[in-house]
C-alpha cells in the first residue's frame, strides 16, 4: 500500500494530489477570467479609441484613403473650434443647467419618498413602492407622445408656452430619474436596522429629523448612487430634447451635436467625434471620483439587516 502524502490543515488534512487539482483549477480560472476581461476591454474601449483618433485629425486626412486607426498629421483644430464656438457652448450650458435642477428635483422627491415608503407603514405602501418601479419600465418611445399632447393643450389652455423651451425638460426628465431613484433609496432605507429609527423616536425626534439627521447620513452612498444615475440620465437623454425642443439655443448637448454638426448628407467627423468626447467628460470625471460609492449604493439594498 502506498500512503498518499497530505497537507496538513488546520481542519483537518487534503490530500496534495486535491489541493494540486484545485490550484490547477484555479489557474484556470484566472486565465479565462483574464482573457474575457481582455475581451471586454477590447470591445468598449474600441469606440472610444477611434472617437480620440478621428478627434484628431483634419477633414482631409479623415476623407483620405489612409490608416484610420494612426494620425499622421495630429492636430487640436476641432477641439479649438468647438470651445470657442458660441453655439457647442450654449449646448453645454442648457445640458449642465438642466442635469443640475433634474438631479435636485429628483432627489428632493424620491428621497422622502423612499423614507415614507420603507419605514412609515400604512395601507398599500407595498403596492406603491412596487408601482413606482414598473413606472420607470415603461418605455420612453410609448410616454414622450402623450406628454407632448398634454404640453401642447396646457398651451393652449393657459397661454404658457412649454413646448421648445428647455426647462420643458425639467418637467418631462424626472418622469424617467424619480421612479429609480425611489425604488434604489427603498432598498437602501430597508437595509438600515429598525433600531436606528426606534431609538430617534424614543429620544422625541420626530420622522422629519430622523430622516435628515440619522437616515441620509447613513445612506450617502444610496444618495450618491441615486444622483449619479439622475445625472447620467438626464446629461445622455436625446429622445425627450428631440422631440421637446427645436430651436437652436433651446438644445442640449446630445441634440445639438447631431442638428449642427451634421448638414443633410454633410458629416463633420472631426468635430463629431470632438463634441461626443467632451460631452462625455463631466460623467467619466463623475464616476471616475464616487465609483466606489455608486457601486455599494446599487448593492446595499440586495441585503437586509
Amino acid at each position: 500500500m502506498t500512503a498518499v502524502a497530505s497537507v496538513a490543515r488546520p481542519g483537518g488534512s487534503i490530500p496534495r494530489r486535491k489541493s494540486r487539482s484545485i490550484s490547477r483549477d484555479n489557474r484556470r480560472a484566472l486565465r479565462w477570467s483574464y482573457f474575457f476581461l481582455v475581451v471586454f476591454a477590447i470591445f468598449f474601449l474600441m469606440p472610444p479609441l477611434y472617437m480620440l483618433i478621428t478627434s484628431l485629425k483634419t477633414s482631409a486626412e479623415i476623407s483620405a484613403a489612409t490608416n484610420p486607426w494612426w494620425v499622421f498629421h495630429p492636430t487640436l483644430e476641432n477641439y479649438v473650434g468647438l470651445l470657442t464656438s458660441n453655439q457647442y457652448m450654449t449646448f453645454f450650458r442648457n445640458s449642465a443647467f438642466v442635469s443640475v435642477f433634474v438631479v435636485t428635483i429628483t432627489m428632493l422627491i424620491s428621497v422622502p419618498a423612499a423614507f415614507a415608503l420603507s419605514r412609515m407603514r400604512f395601507w398599500g405602501s407595498a403596492t406603491l413602492a412596487t408601482g413606482v418601479f414598473l413606472t420607470y419600465l415603461i418605455p420612453d418611445t410609448l410616454l414622450f407622445l402623450p406628454l407632448f399632447k398634454m404640453f401642447a393643450v396646457f398651451g393652449d389652455w393657459t397661454g404658457i408656452q412649454l413646448i421648445n423651451r428647455w426647462y420643458v425638460l425639467l418637467l418631462v426628465y424626472p418622469t424617467l430619474t424619480v421612479p429609480f431613484c425611489t425604488w434604489i433609496m427603498i432598498g437602501y432605507f430597508a437595509s438600515i436596522p429598525k433600531e436606528l429609527d426606534e431609538a430617534a423616536l424614543m429620544d422625541g425626534a420626530n420622522y422629519r429629523q430622523i430622516l435628515t439627521r440619522v437616515f441620509i447620513p447613513v445612506a450617502l452612498p444610496g444618495l450618491i448612487a441615486s444622483t449619479i444615475f439622475a445625472f447620467t440620465v438626464s446629461w445622455a437623454q436625446f429622445l425627450y430634447p428631440l422631440a421637446f425642443t427645436t430651436s437652436a439655443d433651446q438644445l442640449v448637448l446630445p441634440v445639438g451635436i447631431v442638428t449642427s454638426l451634421i448638414k443633410g448628407d454633410v458629416f463633420n467627423w472631426g468635430q463629431i467625434m470632438t463634441g461626443t468626447l467632451l460631452g462625455a467628460a463631466p460623467p467619466l470625471i463623475i464616476y471616475a471620483f464616487l465609483m466606489d460609492y455608486y457601486i455599494a449604493g446599487l448593492t446595499a439594498g440586495a441585503t437586509k439587516g
